[in-house]
């Protein structure tokens, strides 16, 4: 399709159901498991008219993990080096925790990707994901060295708000199982982020450290 001029209404329109179609389609079948096919009947047209928006299978899969990437980083972008630490870490499991609820299928896509060895996302991961984190690990061991959250080792502490958070879109199947009916629905994930903040905040504690 000819990027340089502006998409109509329409275009835009189509291009959105496209990438729609194939995020239920790659987060449930994955990159491999995915077809042209798969997708162009799911967004309810024909190949060669899905082919004239994008053109491959990965160009389709490329768009929707940039996309992504983005919006799953905010939250640590948002993590403010002026705020107070136990505030800054709540709102970020806490909107962690809203992402993992409202965007199962994004994060799934995402897991995918990893599992597989990102190969379509490797450079993105070193370009993008890697400074966004030196930058915040640096943030949290500022708050360490003045005293304001306990001493532990940032970048592990990223990598496990991310890994509790994001176990309730991966896995919320069992999640649910294993909870019943009674605990499911929003109080599931309130539930889950109330456990978050009592884990991190209390472990995090200046008082933790000391003790």
């Amino acid at each position: 399709m000819e990027k340089s001029r502006p998409l109509t209404r329409i275009q835009t329109k189509r291009r959105r159901k496209i990438l729609e179609a194939a995020l239920e389609i790659f987060s449930t079948h994955g990159f491999r498991g995915a077809t042209i096919d798969q997708i162009a009947e799911a967004a309810g047209m024909s190949k060669p008219n899905l082919l004239y928006y994008f053109r491959s299978k990965e160009e389709i899969h490329s768009t929707l993990i940039k996309r992504l990437l983005d919006d799953w980083l905010q939250p640590l972008r948002d993590l403010d080096a002026d705020g107070d630490p136990m505030a800054e870490l709540q709102s970020y499991i806490r909107r962690k925790m809203e992402m993992s609820r409202d965007f199962p299928r994004e994060g799934r896509l995402f897991t995918n990707e990893i599992l597989q060895g990102a190969p379509h996302t490797l450079e993105m991961l070193q370009d993008v994901l890697k400074p966004l984190v030196d930058e915040k690990v640096k943030v949290i061991a500022g708050w360490m060295k003045d005293g304001r959250i306990a001493r532990t080792d940032p970048y592990h502490l990223i990598f496990s708000l991310w890994a509790t958070t994001q176990h309730y879109a991966d896995f919320e199947v069992q999640v649910r199982a294993v909870l019943g009916p009674d605990r499911s629905g929003e109080r599931l994930f309130e539930d889950g982020a109330q456990f978050l903040e009592q884990l991190y905040l209390n472990g995090l504690s200046p008082e933790a450290s000391r003790n």
